[in-house]
């Protein structure tokens, strides 16, 4: 009985020792897993933090370069400042040839071709003969005109006559009257058919001395220029209704463009633009706009405008495609601005990198506005004064980036 007694006991005493060793070694509030969450607690805090810094002010992030490293990396920094924006109007259009230097060349009276003086090509001088034409027209009108010599040479033969025979008194005075309207009215008709010739392409001085009995007719191009298109064809009969050939002054040309409806209060007559085809992309050639449409389009809501652009070395030729751009006067006050350079794309907003001190920068969310002249406005998110990343912001955008993923791997061990 006593032996059972002391075994009880013996046991009951161990449990109670058992208790008091395991409550004297685990720490208080709960062990590893208290530690655990402790340390979650940590991190959550901190990262809790950081977010608080980004959200302040609409930062994205920030970075630490030292003087000496921006120098290197070409960072350069400069305080924001408000400054005018022209501002421009992009379009797309088309080259053509200036309709007000164009000439169709095609002869005054019908003929056989005899002979072509110029190809597609050729640069031509006005005055200058292109095609020679034998004309059946032309021989009929300078018979009239050989009848009207004569008849003017008889008709002055007659007329100093009869002032010999009314001097005499062999003759009445009124013979002389008659004979004086005769040879006025010869003359008359002489002029008509000198006219008629010159109408024609025919110099008077081209007739004079012997073999012109039957001239060809030349066609001459009315002013200067290049020869566009070309129909002239040795043998075949050409009429006035024919163009033989198109010449065209390219030393202007018009470029049509299509402009939005919605811009159209921002255009006028006279207005600036800059026009660059895809051939010559470094060529800025200046020109003005010269007509703008009444009508508007209504499948595509846009107005025809006229451009008219210098074209020298004939670089622009017709049917490219251009771009234009209208420039826009200075009419607006002036604004926050900073050069496109400076701007960033960070996760999906657009940045500008602001120093807060020597040597850290913070990537500023911004709101950009309109661009010009390689300027962009800041509509929001900056201030007039703040010191910012003029040069340089892709290589601190750069080291952004590079934090961000060392921070990931740092979280992902």
């Amino acid at each position: 009985m006593n032996s059972k007694v002391i075994i009880i006991g013996l046991i009951l005493a161990a449990a109670l020792a058992g208790g008091f060793f395991y409550r004297s070694t685990i720490p208080k509030g709960g062990g590893v897993e208290h530690a655990e969450t402790k340390e979650t607690g940590h991190i959550e805090e901190e990262g809790g933090e950081h977010e608080g810094h980004d959200g302040h002010g609409g930062e994205a992030g920030s970075v630490r370069m030292a003087a000496d490293a921006q120098r290197q990396n070409g960072v350069v920094v400069a305080a924001v400042k408000r400054q005018s924006l022209a501002g421009s109007i992009s379009a797309t259009g088309k080259v053509e040839a200036n309709a007000d230097r164009i000439a169709h060349v095609s002869p005054r009276i019908s003929g056989k071709i005899v002979s072509v003086a110029a190809s597609l090509g050729d640069s031509v001088a006005a005055g200058q003969t292109l095609v020679t034409l034998d004309s059946v027209e032309l021989g009929e009108a300078l018979g009239r005109y050989r009848q009207s010599e004569t008849k003017l040479a008889l008709a002055q033969s007659n007329m100093d006559r009869i002032k010999s025979l009314v001097e005499k008194k062999i003759a009445a005075r009124k013979d002389i009257l008659q004979a004086e309207t005769d040879y006025k009215t010869a003359q008359t008709e002489l002029h008509t058919d000198e006219e008629r010739l010159s109408m024609y392409g025919v110099s008077i001085s081209d007739l004079k001395g012997e073999g012109h009995n039957r001239p060809l007719l030349p066609v001459h191009s009315p002013i200067d220029g290049i020869i566009t298109e070309k129909h002239a064809i040795v043998g075949e009969l050409s009429d006035p209704s024919k163009s033989l050939y198109t010449v065209a002054d390219l030393s202007s040309v018009w470029v049509l463009v299509d402009v939005n409806e919605k811009d159209l209060a921002k255009v006028s007559m006279g207005q600036a633009a800059i026009v660059v085809v895809g051939a010559f992309p470094d060529l800025r050639l200046k020109g003005r706009i010269t007509y703008i449409a009444d009508l508007v389009d209504g499948a595509t809501r846009t107005v025809k405008a006229r451009i008219e652009v210098a074209n020298p070395g004939r670089k622009l030729k017709p049917e490219m495609f251009a771009t234009v751009e209208l420039a826009l006067s200075v009419d607006a006050p002036p604004v926050l601005a900073v050069p496109e350079d400076a701007l960033q794309d960070l996760d999906g907003s657009k940045v500008v990198f602001v120093a807060e001190n020597e040597a850290e920068f913070a990537a500023r969310k911004v709101l950009a506005g309109r661009t010009a002249g390689g300027m962009v406005e800041i509509v929001s998110g900056l201030a007039e004064g703040e010191r910012y990343a003029v040069k340089g912001s892709f290589i601190l955008k750069s080291e952004v980036k590079k934090g961000e993923m060392t921070d990931e791997h740092g979280h992902g061990k």
